[in-house]
């Protein structure tokens, strides 16, 4: 293995190489771009393309694209070769500031909501020259990719970057203008640091390929528990396996090449599940770099003769996969907004950006929660293994008091202190006690210095989820900020504020067991949203209230919320519209197959028995058959009544009316057609089952 340090950021185009391949004025007006927002010229575009075209030609790239991420999920790209045509037959490879700046892909087969009609297929990608280009090696060769933003004709958002952008400039200004109240002019913007924690399984790829359900959709929509799941909790941290720790290994050295801060592997609480965390950057660039985590895991796995799995919930019983989104505030002079320093009862900078964070999410908890909403997500949220789909926000038994006795008196006179760690062993060192401990039931905790936001599903952008945690708490910081700046007392009027805020919205503030199911009552008591699903989510997108936050800050305009509503209702009705077809086609043409076949040589045993000795004892034959044969008539008319359910949903409107119908009608449906093909597997000779068990998929990598 190459030392990490000669390899890491090695296809990256990132400040050193700029430095040391830009003539320093081109450097520069780079540089201020970057800090100031402010557009660069022509001409820099144009020393910038060639100075990354000829480092990308020398490390073997023929092609470059622009890589952005659509309102897919995922990421898009379109490829172009550098070369352009010379006198004499021949070529030349050049790459222009034009090229660098601006693409032109087709607009019209990318979801938009409406925004654009089919007809109306311009739409442009833009480079986003915060976010550095980087190279991509595969069987098409290497690929210069450059990270972009993607627009229609008439300038809407269609992908996922842009907004996240606005609200990164949204929650820095207003940020900016809280800590000039507290003397801080040197401060000149405010970035949201982010750090997103992945989960995913890994399974045999020739296993994989015989399940129709992980194939389609990613998930495995049929399967019985096995034996054995996480309940002895021996996998989380146990010693990795030789086949994984390659895998492993290989990931690390992808990652580190493409200037990834990978830091920590392991094995996660569900066999065949692990994760990866890295430290954290930029929002905007951690955004990117999970995009690119999750295809790095699906192609070296490919490699191993594994598949990646990274759907929420793929198999039913055992634990789930999120995404968890530690995100912060930090200024460009270093200090981080949300470190409570050693006495958090006395920082009032911390004391009120704490107030504006808890302020906006009980304001928002409905945009917070449809942040983390996809159909896998919907298995997965309130299961007793990830966070309830109630928003709450835990501070711990320190920081709590400190809101309560803020709430009662309006000021904080003691702090709860943490003191040391002992462990009752002589040659153990004392351990110093963190402020509070770890509520792994709370979707949105407050984790010593920063926010860790733990309900985003594993296959999701991050993006989403940081767009709205920047936005709305932009605006709050803007209410503060336009208040605090009219005071003429600052002093008085800053702890007149925090605790008129914390007073109220204490009810966000939840520090127990997020999976009591007395806490679904208390939080109706108080008034918190419980949006079990995410066709229940999507309407938080277009009330008044999100309107107006999204507007305010300049992040989505109504036209662009509106047009993400309706994406959303469309993609919930296909992904679940694919799963109940997969069942359709898994049932009749595997599972019910196979049970007859079971059926049959069962009737043919009693008979050939009876034939052979009428005075014997078939009773235990006849009694799985009878048991069976009810399992099968069952199965059989749920499979029915899948069908029709499915052909019905083809004549709803699109949009809402279709999403409602598919989870309010046919999800259920398909929950019935399930549960008897899966007592059915318990029962049926393990020869004739037609695909891999859970017992196979968790436990043969």
């Amino acid at each position: 293995m190459e030392r990490l340090t000669d390899i890491f950021g090695i296809d990256v185009f990132n400040e050193t190489v700029m430095r040391e391949r830009l003539p320093e004025e081109a450097f520069f007006a780079w540089k201020k771009a970057m800090e100031d927002g402010e557009p660069l010229g022509r001409d820099v575009a144009d020393v910038i393309a060639g100075a990354m075209k000829e480092w990308a030609i020398e490390r073997g790239a023929t092609h470059y694209t622009h890589w952005f991420q659509p309102l897919t999920g995922i990421t898009a790209e379109k490829h172009d070769s550098f070369i352009t045509p010379a006198p004499g037959g021949k070529v030349l490879m050049e790459f222009s500031g034009k090229e660098l700046i601006k693409g032109e892909p087709d607009a019209s087969s990318f979801p938009s909501g409406g925004l654009r009609a089919t007809f109306e297929a311009r739409g442009y990608t833009a480079w986003d020259c915060t976010s550095p280009a980087f190279l991509r090696e595969d069987a098409a060769g290497v690929t210069l990719c450059i990270p972009t933003a993607f627009c229609s004709y008439t300038g809407e958002a269609l992908d996922m970057k842009t907004p996240l952008l606005r609200s990164m400039e949204a929650v820095s200004k207003q940020a900016v203008r809280i800590v000039h109240l507290f003397g801080q002019k040197e401060v000149k913007k405010v970035d949201c640091s982010v750090g997103a924690e992945q989960e995913y399984f890994l399974v045999d790829h020739r296993s994989y390929m015989e399940r129709e359900d992980l194939i389609f959709t990613g998930s495995t929509l049929f399967g019985a528990k096995p034996p054995k799941g996480q309940e002895m909790d021996d996998h989380y941290f146990g010693s990795l396996k030789e086949r994984v720790a390659s895998f492993m290994k290989e990931l690390n050295q992808e990652l580190w090449k493409l200037g990834i801060y990978a830091k920590t592997q392991h094995n996660e609480a569900a066999p065949a599940q692990h994760e990866l965390a890295p430290i954290y950057t930029s929002a905007n660039i951690a955004t990117d770099h999970n995009q690119l985590i999750m295809e790095c895991m699906k192609k070296v796995a490919k490699r191993h003769g594994l598949e990646c799995l990274l759907h929420e919930k793929p198999f039913a019983g055992v634990n789930g996969s999120g995404k968890h989104n530690n995100w912060s505030l930090v200024t460009d002079t270093g200090k981080n907004l949300l470190n409570p320093g050693k006495t958090p009862n006395e920082n009032i900078q911390f004391l009120l950006f704490l107030a504006a964070v808890l302020e906006a999410v009980d304001t928002h908890a409905d945009l917070l929660r449809l942040s983390s909403a996809n159909p896998g997500n919907d298995y997965r949220l309130g299961g007793n293994e990830a966070p309830p789909a109630i928003i709450s926000v835990f501070l711990g038994e320190q920081l709590d008091d400190v809101v309560t006795q803020l709430i009662e008196t309006g000021e904080a006179a003691r702090l709860k202190k943490v003191g040391r760690l002992y462990t009752g062993v002589s040659t153990l060192p004392s351990i110093g006690r963190d402020a509070t401990d770890r509520n792994r039931t709370s979707p949105f905790a407050f984790t010593g210095n920063k926010f860790e936001f733990r309900s985003v599903g594993s296959s999701m952008s991050i993006a989403d989820a940081n767009t709205v945690l920047n936005t709305i708490v932009a605006d709050t910081l803007q209410k503060f900020a336009d208040i605090l700046e009219k005071e003429p007392d600052f002093e008085q009027g800053v702890h007149n504020l925090i605790k008129n805020s914390l007073a109220e919205h204490e009810r966000i503030i939840f520090n127990g067991n997020g999976y009591a199911p007395e806490w679904v009552e208390e939080a109706k008591r108080r008034g918190l949203p419980n949006l079990r699903s995410m066709v229940e989510a999507i309407p938080a997108l277009t009330t008044e209230k999100s309107i107006g936050v999204f507007t305010r800050q300049g992040v989505l305009t109504e036209a662009e919320l509106r047009s993400r509503a309706e994406i959303y209702y469309e993609i919930y009705a296909k992904e679940i519209n694919i799963e109940a077809r997969t069942m359709i086609s898994m049932a009749a043409t595997k599972y019910i197959p196979a049970v007859i076949t079971y059926v049959t040589g069962l009737a043919d045993s009693v008979n050939a028995v009876k034939k052979a000795c009428p005075a014997a004892d078939t009773g235990v034959q006849e009694e799985l058959l009878v048991r069976t044969s009810a399992l099968l008539t069952k199965a059989q008319a749920a499979l029915t009544k899948l069908r029709a359910m499915d052909e019905e949903a083809a004549t709803k409107k699109e949009g809402q009316e279709m999403a409602v119908f598919f989870r309010e009608k046919v999800f259920p449906v398909m929950a019935e057609l399930r549960e008897p093909i899966d007592e059915l597997e318990t029962i049926v000779d393990n020869a004739l089952w037609p695909v891999p068990t859970y017992a196979e998929l968790l436990y043969e990598v």
